[in-house]
């Protein structure tokens, strides 16, 4: 009998420390959904709308200060967007795992987006490596099974845009994801935080539909050369010059300090300041 309790503990002991199998399939292609945040997904937010985010002075100086001309440089052109912003962009996700070809789990997950980034999502355990470590545009993200939702911490990412109308993001910044299948619907319930540009976590969700047809493309990138402007000329808008705010405000009748965002216009409460203010 010691003999058999002690081949119990050690097969309990092996298992508990192996990797989860997966509970839910997460494969194939997942198509955008242009009825949710249609703006987001296409165009960009409108300039100057940082409604109901937690951003501090620092984020609004750099904002208004946002110029997309910059997509026109060279060196921009072959720009992804992060991973946190790839939820939002026109790409469908393709989603493909690493499978271990002896026990069945799954290594890792990879989200590719039209090849302009390809996540690795590994769930095998490993830590994230040390803070001096190399940044890029997908980050360095593990994951592991809550039940059915795959709960993501990702790491690692390049300063960039929360949002494509220039609210900043920083290097600093951390990002948990839950991901969540029912049916055919994938819904990505994002966290982010960041120390530089938010007085509170920035959290949204975005939804995709399952398409048994579908198929990505790589997206291939061509440089193409500025020539209106002289060489090394950098679009910009000098702070204190800009009116977005303004006509963001004027053109959806809101108070114009409410369209500047921070974290007190993302609660219910907000509304009664709101009552008492008017369009400016």
């Amino acid at each position: 009998m010691p003999r058999c309790a002690a081949l119990i503990l050690f097969l309990a002991a092996t298992f508990a420390a192996r990797p989860a199998f997966a509970q839910v399939d997460l494969s194939g292609v997942w198509a955008i959904r242009q009825h949710e945040d249609q703006q987001e997904r296409g165009p960009g937010g409108e300039l100057g709308d940082y409604l109901g985010m937690p951003i501090n002075d620092a984020a609004r100086l750099r904002a208004d200060s946002w110029d997309a001309a910059l997509y026109g440089l060279p060196e921009w052109q072959c720009r992804p967007h992060g991973a946190d912003v790839m939820w939002r962009s026109v790409h469908p996700l393709r989603v493909t795992k690493d499978i271990d070809p002896v026990t069945g789990e799954t290594g890792a997950f990879h989200f590719n987006f039209a090849d302009l980034i390809d996540r690795v999502i590994y769930m095998d355990g490993r830590p994230h490596p040390p803070a001096e470590a190399a940044h890029t545009w997908a980050g360095f993200s593990t994951g592991k099974w809550e039940g059915d939702v795959l709960t993501i911490q990702t790491t690692h990412l390049k300063e960039y845009i929360l949002r494509r109308d220039g609210v900043p993001r920083s290097d600093l910044a951390t990002m948990t994801e839950h991901i969540m299948r029912h049916g055919d619907v994938l819904t990505i319930f994002q966290i982010v935080n960041d120390p530089v540009y938010l007085t509170e976590p920035w959290i949204l969700s975005t939804d995709f539909q399952f398409d048994p047809r579908g198929n990505t493309t790589p997206e291939l990138c061509e440089i193409e050369e500025e020539t209106e402007h002289p060489k090394g000329w950098v679009p910009h808008r000098l702070p204190g010059t800009t009116t977005d705010a303004d006509e963001f405000a004027q053109k959806h009748g809101l108070p114009v300090d409410a369209v500047r965002g921070g974290a007190e216009t993302m609660y219910p409460e907000y509304r009664k300041k709101l009552k008492s203010a008017s369009p400016k």
